[in-house]
């Protein structure tokens, strides 16, 4: 079956669900806090337990791979079983793997979680563009023909990000306003919404570049880093009505009670719908 474009997936998804991404990062200090082993068995139990709990709620789930990758074979046992189930449930799968190589190399990672054939093809993947934009080319023609997205690392929250994001390139122009400029050119004519996204942390003081991309704008930083829903409109100004906020850390640790993780969920997402409209 061909999917729909991953933008009007997602625009779709956002407006029956609400606006909001909620990471699955089962790191060894959150399964301790679950009372889970840090094990396969741990793994387990918390990735079921939160597509469980969310994802028949929420637009989007976003696995963090290497938290899965850490335990080897059974833990990309434990990665497959835990996509294949949150996409039957209704939510998009965004998995978080931040892939980025050249040739080759790129078309084989963008095969692993782009293919519809393979069993950790997600509805869209986050790829760092800082080998050159044009060495995603790879991920971005299999998401085009597949119906997958695609989300660039542009201003991501972390401090050191700016090193490379803020650096001026030939011309004058940003690493990440270059970034942007590129994606919305791949974006451009999509209705309602292009399939090829950035990274915009919600942290930043302010983001200084364009965003208008026509595409979506995966915000993480929401919660236990600091961001609130009132700080969206600031950062994101008119392309706030793209945003995606990513929470992890401030809805997983109300688990593993499956209610407890539905209303921290539906909190936020009414605190984010009282601001992006």
């Amino acid at each position: 079956m061909t999917l729909a474009p991953f933008g009007a997936r997602l625009h779709h998804a956002l407006e029956t669900r609400g606006r909001l991404c909620v990471g699955i990062d089962p790191h060894a200090s959150l399964l301790a806090a679950w009372g889970l082993g840090d094990d396969v068995a741990g793994l387990e139990r918390f990735s079921r337990t939160v597509v469980e709990a969310l994802a028949g709620e929420v637009a989007v789930l976003k696995p963090q791979a290497a938290f899965f990758e850490r335990f080897g074979s059974r833990g990309i046992a434990v990665l497959e079983q835990t996509v294949a189930e949150a996409r039957e449930a209704g939510a998009l799968v965004l998995m978080d793997a931040k892939r980025g190589d050249i040739g080759s190399t790129m078309a084989a990672y963008a095969e692993t979680f782009l293919s519809p054939a393979g069993p950790l093809f997600s509805d869209a993947l986050t790829v760092s563009p800082y080998l050159g934009f044009g060495s995603l080319q790879p991920a971005l023609d299999l998401a085009r023909a597949n119906g997958a997205g695609v989300f660039a690392l542009a201003l991501t929250s972390n401090p050191e990000g700016a090193e490379v994001q803020r650096a001026v390139a030939a011309g004058g122009e940003s690493v990440a306003q270059g970034v942007l400029r590129r994606l919305a050119a791949e974006n451009e004519g999509a209705e309602p919404l292009g399939s090829f996204g950035a990274v915009v942390g919600a942290t930043l003081t302010e983001a200084g570049v364009d965003l208008e991309i026509n595409g979506p704008l995966l915000a993480p930083g929401v919660g236990a880093q600091g961001a609130t829903a009132a700080d969206l409109p600031r950062v994101f100004g008119d392309a706030v009505r793209h945003v995606v906020p990513s929470v992890s850390r401030d809805v997983l640790k109300h688990g593993p009670s499956v209610a407890a993780l539905r209303a921290a969920s539906a909190r936020f997402v009414e605190e984010i719908s009282a601001v992006v409209k």
